[in-house]
């Protein structure tokens, strides 16, 4: 893991830095977010319209970077070129759409990863922006701004966000006044769990079994705190929205792993318009959600916005401040 204490020698990395979003004083308006993660490579594209965050471009990529990983901890040369392939073009789709503030961030995939400055130094230099490999607790408080801030009303007390990525499981609490209170991880995602345990399409009984047998472990004796409600964010959330509605609660839940389980991913892929690449993983992801929701005693709303919305609002409020244009945060 890449220290966050002393500034990095390459000009193209910088880690956990919180970029503030100001261009010499200038207002930003139209920013940019790419959020290098361990399934995906995704970008947003947004502005702030009469106090809101409106989407104005997205695009992602399944780039699978915790595949990607060799026995020693590194990722291979081949992926690190591709992720900066994929980076490169983001970043021009995102200039081709005006925007005028940039900020790509990596999270759980190359920050576990041995070779993480090398990855973070390289993707940067094909792309030509700086990459910040996000510490656990900065990408907690931008998943939080993201969650909280997109839903369409101010949640009262004490919010626990689940954000569920293909590499990582955070668990953030905290309230909309004062902000994050804690930031909770494990190094297990819906990626690398179905990497591991379902080789099967569709899944059988018996891989799903085997998965939740494997949760069970993984969060033997976890306690959290109860928040007053809880948002789930992160891919396999966002797409289980097709399959079940807005609410994961254990009876929607239940009902996504028997369609998921009933076809193959090309069929499901099809019948709810999301990419077999995604279906494939996607029951893992519902067994980390099953879980996280019992663990929290409440249901998990689908959140509008996560980490990409969180670093724009962080960019837009560090850019804007002081301003009448200011987006509520």
């Amino acid at each position: 893991m890449l220290s966050t204490q002393s500034p990095p020698p390459n000009p193209l990395l910088r880690v956990g830095s919180g970029g503030t979003g100001k261009m010499r004083g200038i207002p930003v308006t139209l920013c940019a977010a790419i959020d290098i993660g361990s399934n995906t490579t995704r970008l947003l594209v947004a502005e702030p319209v009469d106090g809101q965050l409106k989407k104005v471009m997205e695009q992602r990529a399944y780039t699978r970077i915790g595949k990607a990983v060799d026995k020693k901890g590194r990722i291979s040369a081949e992926k690190i070129e591709e992720v900066g392939e994929v980076v490169a073009t983001q970043v021009r789709l995102a200039q081709e759409m005006g925007a005028t503030e940039i900020r790509a961030v990596a999270t759980a995939a190359v920050r576990d990863a041995r070779n993480c400055e090398e990855v973070a130094e390289a993707v940067g230099a094909a792309a030509g922006v700086p990459i910040e490999v996000l510490p656990e607790e900065e990408e907690g408080r931008l998943s939080f701004i993201g969650a909280t801030k997109t839903l369409g009303h101010a949640p009262e007390g004490l919010v626990g966000v689940v954000d569920i990525g293909g590499g990582s499981t955070e668990v953030i609490l905290g309230t909309v006044p004062d902000g994050v209170q804690s930031v909770r991880s494990w190094p297990v995602g819906s990626g690398n769990l179905a990497e591991e345990l379902l080789s099967s399409d569709p899944p059988s009984a018996a891989e799903i079994r085997r998965t939740r047998d494997r949760i069970d472990d993984i969060f033997e004796g976890v306690e959290v705190e109860r928040p007053a409600q809880a948002v789930a964010v992160g891919g396999s959330a966002t797409s289980l929205r097709r399959l079940v509605g807005a609410v994961l609660e254990y009876e929607t839940l239940e009902r996504g792993i028997r369609v998921l389980c009933g076809d193959p991913a090309a069929d499901v892929g099809r019948r709810f318009e999301l990419d077999p690449t995604r279906v494939r993983i996607l029951p893992t992801g519902v067994l980390l959600l099953e879980k996280l929701s019992d663990l929290l005693g409440q249901p998990l709303q689908i959140g509008k916005g996560g980490l990409r919305e969180g670093v724009i609002l962080d960019l837009l409020n560090g850019s804007l401040e002081g301003s009448a244009e200011q987006v509520a945060v």
